[in-house]
């Protein structure tokens, strides 16, 4: 393959047309292109559509095993150097085993230790970043040195050294993603090598276990169809299945092997058209004999909805036949009753009020749900399951009521120490009109049966159901009043959560989308949020879906709450402000300004009123003195929620540091106000 290399053109700096010195062992694709004075090391790879010119800064330096990608651009000042580690001076210096993601710009003077990671369309320039550190996507850095071992996060734009010094260190997760990618990276280099010689691919192929193995294997005189992996015999994924069908659910297979598994690039294995249950499971089995050795997952559809409700992982590597072949009838005890007329107990267990083990209102939500002509269903995940949202089904009931709770009392004991949840669905429609957790890790019965609440879900298809008020172990009266108020306002909700690391730089990550605009619906995707993320710190979102922007944000969990931190001193005074449609929405005040004063709301107000906007800076005792402010995130909303929200997050993220409060001219452009609103 021939590979375009150039000398550089001569210049009144460059005059002695370098060209390019690649090692025999690198690769360069021939659609890259490598300009002037550039030193390829060993076992580097460089990727199509690359840009690599020395015709003005040089030289440039790329080390062993490192691998530039698609698109990047390296370029140099022709003013500028840096110190290489072997003492020489470059324009851009690249150290080994490291990693320049797609469309990156590494532009000299530019130092890159060994072992970086530099993510996609990230930029470096005037800059050194020390070994080992993690750059993520979209990032710039410019002006600093980042001292080894640090991590930059999404979007960070790093100008001064003191970002920089500040910058947190990297984790063993943020290492094994790094290494992860090099890994594959490593793998295309051997595959590019050998991709015109025939003679190197055949090996490479049956070490990778390219052969096709045997699909039928002898075990104890029996024949299995995939007898390794093959999930589909489990009495739990027939169960499932079962369930889906019931729902009228429309079912499809993906899957993925370890590497895409890993980075969640799941491959379509298509649908399954039909809707008989035994021909349904021998094409999941004719799907699970093609991808011996792989992740495979049955992925459950609402068609009138158009959405996921099911995404259940029924083969993982390594699974082997005695797996495949346990069959644990946990859901038989549960179903054989389902058709009861109600003349007596079931399964042993007392026909009295039935609710020994549940809660009032977990027993009011069963006769609520009977009483719509809804079939009960049972399902159960461990820690697990419950963070992948792969719940197994343990039966579906039907008839009467006290038979029904007995059966759910059951199901809780059987499955104590793990999430439980109910199921309210609709068999005419084939449809869930409700989820609700009933018990999680931890309960215990008498825990369990003095639960004020569940996490539930509703798609409003019975007004009488979503009509009761849904109780939340976790939220507070005020974190529900003021979900109200925003759906009442016509906002959508959303949350997001951050560990300790990216609290600190501001590096929030989404949580499931919340489609819906009903009260039980996003009550239940609050809690679930919270329960994935505990230790967490997690913020609610109030979106304005026409204009396309956030209205509010605050904070619902900090790590180290408990249910009865986050109820702590509630009071129920609220304010009102005109979301600017007419329409008044309210808000709880102690919960969204428990660090602002009565003075600073009045002032928040009157600088509103006067078509100003508020602004936030933020010091420590060092900056204080010296009047060194550091501005927070700016506030472009000049409604008194928003603005209040964002105080709160400020408060919060910048707490023992001194806050102030600007009042800004915005025609003028000039400050009317600077009031401090918290000292450490």
């Amino acid at each position: 393959m021939v590979v375009r290399t150039k000398a550089a053109p001569p210049t009144p700096w460059s005059k002695d047309l370098a060209e390019p010195q690649i090692d025999e062992s690198a690769y360069v694709h021939s659609f890259s292109n490598l300009i002037g004075d550039v030193q390829i090391g060993a076992n580097v790879l460089v990727a199509p559509g690359t840009s690599i010119r020395a015709d003005e800064g040089t030289p440039f330096y790329i080390g062993d095993n490192t691998n530039i990608q698609d698109g990047v651009v390296i370029h140099g000042l022709e003013q500028g150097r840096v110190r290489g580690d072997d003492g020489k001076d470059y324009s851009v210096w690249i150290g080994k085993n490291s990693c320049i993601t797609h469309m990156a710009l590494i532009h000299g003077p530019a130092y890159v230790g060994d072992e970086c990671f530099i993510g996609f369309r990230s930029t470096v320039f005037n800059a050194k970043v020390g070994k080992g550190c993690i750059v993520m996507m979209h990032a710039l850095i410019q002006d600093v040195e980042i001292p080894p071992g640090k991590y930059v996060p999404s979007g960070a734009v790093i100008t001064n050294q003191q970002q920089a010094d500040r910058l947190s260190d990297i984790q063993d997760s943020d290492r094994a993603f790094a290494h992860h990618v090099v890994e594959i990276n490593e793998a295309l280099l051997a595959g590019y090598h050998c991709a015109e010689n025939a003679a190197c691919i055949t090996p490479l192929r049956e070490e990778r276990g390219f052969s096709q193995p045997s699909r039928t294997e002898e075990t104890n005189g029996n024949n299995y169809i995939n007898s390794v992996g093959n999930m589909s015999l489990n009495s739990d994924i027939k169960a499932q299945v079962r369930s889906l069908l019931n729902q009228g659910c429309s079912l499809s297979i993906e899957y993925a092997n370890q590497r895409r598994f890993k980075t969640k690039s799941w491959l379509t294995g298509g649908q399954i058209n039909s809707t008989k249950e035994s021909q349904v499971l021998s094409e999941l089995e004719n799907i699970l004999s093609q991808h011996q050795g792989e992740y495979v997952q049955l992925i459950g559809v609402d068609p009138q909805a158009k959405r996921r409700v099911a995404e259940i992982i029924i083969q993982r590597p390594g699974d082997s036949l005695t797996t495949t072949k346990t069959t644990t009838s946990k859901a038989k005890s549960y179903t054989s009753n389902r058709h009861s007329n109600g003349n007596g107990s079931s399964n042993g267990h007392s026909n009295g009020n039935g609710n020994g083990h549940l809660s009032d209102a977990i027993a009011q939500q069963v006769r609520s749900l009977l009483n719509q002509g809804c079939d009960i269903g049972i399902e159960h995940a461990n820690q697990r399951r419950f963070k992948t949202k792969s719940w197994l089904t343990a039966g579906q009931f039907s008839g009467n009521t006290n038979q029904v709770i007995s059966q759910v009392e059951s199901a809780l004991n059987e499955y104590a120490g793990e999430y439980v949840r109910l199921i309210g669905v609709d068999s005419n429609a084939k449809s869930r009109l409700a989820e609700i957790i009933i018990q999680r890790p931890g309960d215990s019965s008498n825990h369990s049966s003095k639960s004020n609440g569940a996490s539930s879900y509703s798609n409003g298809r019975s007004k009488s159901y979503s009509s009761n008020k849904v109780g939340s172990n976790s939220l507070s009266s005020e974190i529900l009043q003021e979900v109200r108020s925003l759906l009442a306002s016509g906002y959508k909700i959303g949350t997001e959560h951050a560990d300790q690391r990216r609290f600190k730089t501001k590096s929030w990550q989404s949580c499931s989308p919340i489609d819906s605009k009903r009260e039980a619906e996003v009550v239940a995707a609050l809690e679930a949020c919270l329960a994935e993320h505990a230790g967490e710190y997690v913020r609610m979102i109030g979106i304005d879906s026409n204009a396309k922007r956030r209205v509010s944000e605050t904070i619902i969990q900090r790590p180290g709450d408990t249910p009865k931190t986050v109820k702590a001193n509630t009071t129920s005074s609220t304010s009102s402000q005109s979301n600017g449609n007419g329409n008044g929405f309210r808000y709880s005040n102690e919960f969204s300004n428990r660090h602002l004063t009565p003075e600073a709301l009045e002032q928040i107000r009157s600088l509103l009123a006067g078509g100003y906007k508020i602004g936030t800076e933020h010091a420590d005792q060092r900056r204080f003195k010296t009047k060194s402010w550091q501005s927070c995130s700016p506030i472009e909303s000049r409604h008194e929620l928003d603005v209040v929200a964002a105080l709160e997050v400020c408060l919060a993220e910048h707490s023992g540091e001194y806050v102030r409060l600007i009042g800004i001219d915005p025609n003028a452009k000039r400050r009317v106000s600077e009031t401090i609103i918290q000292r450490p």
